[in-house]
């Protein structure tokens, strides 16, 4: 097997993410490297562009894994443009990135798919808050900031006065937001499904701790191993496929309609799939690197 020169683009190398790819990496014979995409300078000029990282050239890297953090993606989206004008493999498409952080983009390319989804709304028109949430069926219902993750800038609204409020209070700070069907019958929980190339490598079932709705690890919740009916494989698939995104983290919830998809992560974090089916997702990562370099 060819040894290969993949670059790690991370902010963070003590990530639990970064050290899992780094360590299946080099247990599989490669040049590991960790590159802070927050320092790399780009240098474009006809028929040659260049990245300088801490001042030196980078020269010779055979594949990039993007790992890009929510509050860079401008700049993060960047610099994976360059590697790819560079002719470096990444195993995240600049532009799958830029659509996979707007979530209203990806819910309307999800949409016309033809994947199933909680009831959506968005306006620009701030002023008649109850006309919105009545579009989503009413009260109780989710509202949630357009740039938030990791169930930061989610909230659920259990009342319509409390729904207008929270609309209203985003609205006065001119933030984006979209208002979502409450999906009661997930009971707090929903499944995170990895994809790698087109396949299903690993999934969980996340729980949201008790009175939380939020099932995020990051806030508590707990997570274990999930056997997939063949109809949230597929719809898990498709997602990924229309996205564009060859390594990501398909988030969905069980509904009385069948799977639904909530989110679609392109730089899903390792730790808790990992842990929850002891699988070794990393190493899937790199090998699907070891098919395409």
């Amino acid at each position: 097997m060819q040894k290969l020169r993949i670059a790690v683009l991370s902010r963070n190398p003590e990530l639990y993410s970064t050290k899992r790819l780094v360590a299946a990496g080099e247990a599989r014979g490669h040049e590991m490297l960790v590159i802070d995409h927050g320092k790399c300078d780009l240098l474009i000029e006809k028929k040659k562009p260049q990245i300088y990282y801490k001042g030196k050239l980078l020269e010779n890297i055979d594949a990039v894994i993007p790992r890009i953090g929510a509050s860079i993606t401008f700049y993060g989206t960047a610099v994976v443009r360059q590697f790819e004008m560079m002719n470096v493999f990444s195993t995240l498409n600049s532009q799958a990135l830029v659509c996979s952080r707007d979530k209203l983009q990806s819910m309307q390319v999800l949409s016309k798919a033809g994947l199933n989804m909680p009831k959506t709304t968005f306006t620009n028109n701030s002023k008649n808050v109850s006309a919105v949430i009545n579009k989503v069926g009413g009260a109780p219902c989710i509202i949630k900031l357009l740039e938030g993750t990791q169930g930061v800038g989610v909230v659920l609204a259990e009342t319509k006065s409390a729904a207008e409020s929270v609309l209203e209070a985003f609205n006065g700070l001119q933030a984006r937001v979209i208002v979502q069907e409450f999906i009661a019958e997930a009971k707090g929980a929903d499944l995170r499904v990895f994809v790698v190339d087109g396949n299903v490598v690993g999934a969980m079932k996340r729980q949201g701790k008790e009175g939380e709705f939020r099932s995020n690890l990051h806030r508590g919740g707990t997570a274990e191993l999930f056997e997939l009916t063949e109809e949230e494989e597929n719809a898990a698939l498709k997602a990924a496929k229309k996205l564009g995104l060859s390594v990501c983290g398909v988030d969905m919830l069980q509904s009385n309609s069948g799977p639904m998809i909530m989110e679609v992560n392109s730089s899903p974090g390792l730790e808790g799939i990992e842990q929850a089916t002891k699988l070794d997702i990393a190493k899937n990562i790199i090998r699907y690197i070891e098919r395409n370099v």
